[in-house]
């Protein structure tokens, strides 16, 4: 317990029973997660083997653990899980994959997967309406209903329309042999809940069970919880109601709440004390979020002086806006001697980026935009993934369909076609179908040939993955399938085949050391890898979305395009979430370990018109004497001018001689 402020022990010492750890920003709750799992272990109540802790991303999972190895020492650690959500589903359904009626070796179908399965289901429909019923479908998957609730439950014409939808689609997943995202947490309660000899052994496995960022959990989620935790409830859930922001993608808040009343005899710890900003910036935070309402009202304290008081800009536009952003950091980089990577420059859209991205340019400021295209989502990676699946499992018909086209082999859309029939009229899976010659005999004989070629691969590949570790298979794979040498025939530079076959090549390195039994576990894990940026972008400022910043932390931060509709978002005002929106910029603003930037425009570019903007609604929630707002203090401003465009001349110097 050295170290911990009372109310981290308290949190930490309590291992029998439910409790609820309530951390404010910044108040140290990863500490107190690692903290207590070397408690549990040390007490000798719980064995690392009977310890599950679980997490939002995979990256908080794998510094979690690596804060634990450093903890625990020697092989008292061996044995614990630490792993997300959707992991820790897939390690239940890798168990118990015949009572939820899969075979070994299952297919993880991704969002593009998902997409194409309901476009060949509606035939017909504009792009737009499939989309709308795949979020349809996975809200109801993650509300924890089967087909047959989902159909029970239906009260409109739509919703009916997505539960007879989100049955064909089952029975679609289940000839695949293949599951998705939504499933791996759907199919374990669906289970746990059903079956008392499944939910007695995994009760036996965790013993004790501790979940981060609860507030983020959906509502299958939390009945995975609770099934596992079972009456004994000995679990230790952490959570902060207000930064609950992800109710657009299923989310309930709530959960929290209903912690109480689930489980009367609930500890709840509250951690108030911030380790990151300054006191000026937290009663700012504070006063904020006070005007939504709470379950158990937090106040955050610290122990850091005021620090500088927050600067309110008014700018012209965006691009005056963005300039005077890229200006300033640019003064206290060559100024104060501050690294790049210190800096974040936070927004409530995307398309925010691009005037701020250009400013940057101008001044030579480099910089990582989160969001760009994901690892995962790159299209030569998505090919090796497609092959490694089809590896693992022959009856997966959509890796299939991209692996034989992942290089082109002259296998036009007419002939897969004719072969999907084929297979169909004979019950078979596409690569069984490619592998029997009296089914071929009835292709023409180049497309006969271009298969038969595909599959001996498949084949050789398939007993490759016998006996090679997983890092030589995905090498291997990426040279006998062709897409090596596709890559070089696509590519128009050298140095762009260089950057794409490195894709390739990382792909493999993933799993170098790895102790993974077959390709289907290496499909598996692959599938549950995070699609957030890609390693660490170093020493850049750093350009995201509100959303993107939870959990990291910046010395300067700045929170461009504060009108009231942009933050609030008009769309969110329309429908009534202003408490998220709330909620949202106080994320924001707790990011900021020493000053804070909130700026906004006066004007802007709407459908080819100028229109005046309104400034937030927020700013009037935020104490004014926490505030530093343009033209308030003329004679201080006339000095911050004066010292910056000195520095600014230096700059274009230096910038001419070189």
């Amino acid at each position: 317990m050295h170290g911990l402020n009372p109310q981290q022990s308290a949190a930490v010492a309590h291992i029998e029973g439910p409790m609820l750890v309530l951390a404010g920003a910044g108040s140290g709750k990863t500490r107190v997660i690692v903290e207590k799992i070397a408690h549990l272990i040390r007490s000798g109540r719980y064995p690392a083997r009977r310890i599950a802790a679980i997490t939002f991303t995979n990256k908080s999972a794998r510094e979690m653990r690596e804060r634990v190895a450093k903890r625990i020492k020697g092989d008292a650690a061996d044995g614990l899980t630490v792993c997300t959500f959707h992991a820790l589903g897939l390690r239940i359904l890798q168990v118990e994959h015949a009572r939820v009626g899969l075979r070994r070796g299952f297919s993880i179908f991704d969002s593009d997967d998902v997409l194409a399965q309901l476009r060949d289901l509606m035939p017909g429909a504009k792009p737009d309406a499939v989309q709308a019923m795949q979020s349809l479908v996975s809200s109801v998957k993650n509300a924890g209903l089967s087909p047959e609730q989902a159909a029970e439950a239906a009260r409109s014409a739509r919703e009916h329309e997505a539960a007879a939808l989100y049955a064909r689609y089952q029975q679609r997943l289940a000839a695949f042999n293949a599951v998705d995202f939504d499933d791996l947490i759907r199919l374990p309660v669906q289970l746990l809940e059903g079956s008392e000899e499944a939910v007695a052994a995994w009760r036996e496995r965790i013993g004790y069970l501790l979940v981060d960022e609860c507030q983020d959990t959906n509502d299958a989620q939390y009945r995975l919880l609770k099934a596992i935790a079972g009456p004994r409830a000995n679990f230790t859930c952490v959570g902060d109601d207000d930064q609950s922001i992800y109710a657009w993608r299923g989310a309930n808040p709530e959960n929290l709440a209903q912690l109480a009343r689930d489980y009367p005899d609930l500890i709840v710890v509250k951690l108030e004390q911030n380790y990151r900003c300054p006191n000026r910036v937290l009663r700012a935070a504070n006063a904020l979020i006070a005007h939504n309402p709470h379950e158990h009202p937090k106040t955050l304290w610290s122990a850091q002086p005021d620090g500088e008081r927050i600067r309110v800009w008014e700018c012209r536009d965006a691009a005056h806006e963005a300039e005077r952003v890229a200006g300033e950091i640019h003064f206290l980089a060559t100024s104060r001697k501050v690294e790049w990577g210190e800096f974040c420059i936070l927004f409530r859209g995307n398309h925010q980026s691009r005037p701020l991205e250009k400013a940057l340019q101008l001044l030579r400021i480099p910089y990582h935009l989160s969001g760009g295209t994901a690892f995962l989502d790159r299209g030569e990676v998505k090919d090796a993934l497609a092959w490694l699946r089809l590896i693992a499992n022959p009856e997966d018909d959509a890796a299939f369909l991209r692996a034989v086209q992942s290089p082109s082999r002259g296998i036009g859309a007419t002939s897969l076609a004719k072969l999907a029939e084929m297979a169909q009229h004979a019950g078979l899976p596409l690569a069984r179908a490619a592998e029997s010659m009296s089914l071929l005999k009835q292709l023409q004989p180049r497309v006969a040939n271009a298969l038969g070629a595909f599959t001996d691969i498949v084949r050789g590949l398939r007993a490759d993955a016998a006996r090679l570790p997983p890092t030589e298979l995905v090498r291997r794979l990426n040279e006998k399938s062709g897409l090596v040498a596709a890559l070089r025939e696509q590519c128009r530079s050298e140095e762009l085949f260089r950057l794409r076959r490195g894709n390739l090549d990382e792909l493999a390195d993933w799993f170098e050391g790895a102790t993974i039994s077959g390709p289907g576990e290496l499909a598996a894990q692959l599938a549950l890898l995070s699609h957030a940026d890609k390693g660490d972008p170093g020493n850049q400022v750093r350009l995201m979305s509100l959303h993107a910043a939870k959990g990291l932390e910046f010395r300067y931060v700045f929170i461009v395009g504060m009108d009231d509709s942009t933050l609030p978002h008009e769309s969110s005002l329309d429908e009534g979430r202003l408490d998220e929106e709330r909620r949202l910029l106080y994320v924001g603003i707790t990011r900021a370990k020493e000053q804070l930037w909130l700026s906004y425009s006066r004007e802007a570019q709407r459908w080819g018109t100028k229109v005046r903007l309104v400034p937030s609604r927020f700013f009037d929630e935020l104490p004014a004497a926490e505030l530093q707002r343009d033209g308030a203090d003329p004679e201080a401003d006339a000095a911050r001018r004066a010292e910056r465009a000195s520095a600014g001349f230096a700059s274009i110097r230096a910038l001419l001689e070189d």
